[in-house]
């Protein structure tokens, strides 16, 4: 079994933003020459989130519309509320994702440099 670990850095240009992040985690993944196995990734703040879905338009106005709705602390409640890491299967070296899946990341608080930590344990 082998551990591989690699950071992926998000930068956000709007005090809140969504962003898909399935191409850079899914790169990390490939670098990792893992090719059965789990990907663990970590949103490394308090005031952004990390979570799975469909990234369409229709959700990200809700998403923001919920997340300001939650008052003065609303970058630290969305992301209790939204989650900041994710375990994913590897299957043939490839991350397991629904066919309308997506890795999702919400800038709560920026603009900012975010960093996620992805870990990727298999063979």
């Amino acid at each position: 079994m082998r551990v591989y670990h690699a950071s992926v850095t998000v930068r956000g240009e709007e005090h809140f933003e969504i962003s898909d992040v399935t191409k850079s985690v899914s790169s990390a993944v490939h670098d990792s020459g893992i090719r059965q196995g789990i990907a663990v990734v970590n949103a490394l703040h308090t005031t952004c989130a990390l979570f799975v879905n469909e990234f369409q338009g229709a959700l990200v106005d809700d998403l923001k519309a919920l997340v300001t709705r939650l008052g003065h602390a609303d970058a630290h409640l969305g992301n209790a509320l939204l989650g900041r890491s994710i375990a994913l299967g590897v299957r043939d070296g490839e991350l397991v994702l629904g066919r309308f899946q997506s890795i999702i990341f919400a800038e709560l608080d920026g603009p900012r440099q975010r960093e996620l930590a992805v870990q990727v344990i298999g063979e």
